[in-house]
């Protein structure tokens, strides 16, 4: 398989992306060998919806896999030891104020792979993410976003907890 774009991941996205692969491999595809298999003994192939079914979830299985594991070819997994706590890195956990909201927010600095803003999980390459990116507790930061402006205070810098 040729290399592809290398990704950074923090550990548990690394994992995540494990865990879907042997899912896929094993459990997804002996339930679509069997759905496939009943779907056969209904008779006539060339008009049986739940044969075509079955061989369109095959075919999504398949496309799937491949790109599972194509991504763990390419991933580069972050040294999270290594992660200086008082600065903003990938692999941080970072509590924020909306200045102009007045709340409180925590975001979790994944690869682009891993990101997931409805978890917290937001990309180091996304506008927030990339203006947190080498901060510290304290600072404070104006970022660009679709609707306009947002200002954020830092807050607290930690290590995500996987």
């Amino acid at each position: 398989m040729a290399k592809g774009k290398q990704m950074l991941y923090t550990q548990q996205g690394y994992q995540e992306l494990v865990d879907e692969l042997h899912r896929r491999t094993h459990e997804e595809r002996e339930k679509i060998k069997n759905d496939i298999a009943v779907a056969r003994s209904f008779g006539d192939l060339s008009e049986n919806a739940e044969y075509d079914e079955a061989r369109n979830d095959q075919a999504k299985n398949e496309a799937r896999i491949k790109e599972l594991e194509e991504l763990i070819e390419n991933a580069v997994i972050l040294d999270e030891s290594n992660i200086d706590t008082g600065v903003v890195s990938l692999g941080s956990s970072v509590k924020v104020l909306n200045l102009d909201m007045n709340a409180e927010f925590v975001y979790d600095l994944v690869g682009s792979n891993e990101s997931n803003p409805m978890d917290g999980k937001i990309s180091d390459q996304s506008p927030i993410g990339a203006a947190l990116i080498g901060r510290r507790s304290g600072d404070e930061v104006n970022v660009a976003v679709p609707n306009g402006t947002v200002r954020l205070k830092l807050l607290e810098v930690s290590r995500t907890q996987g």
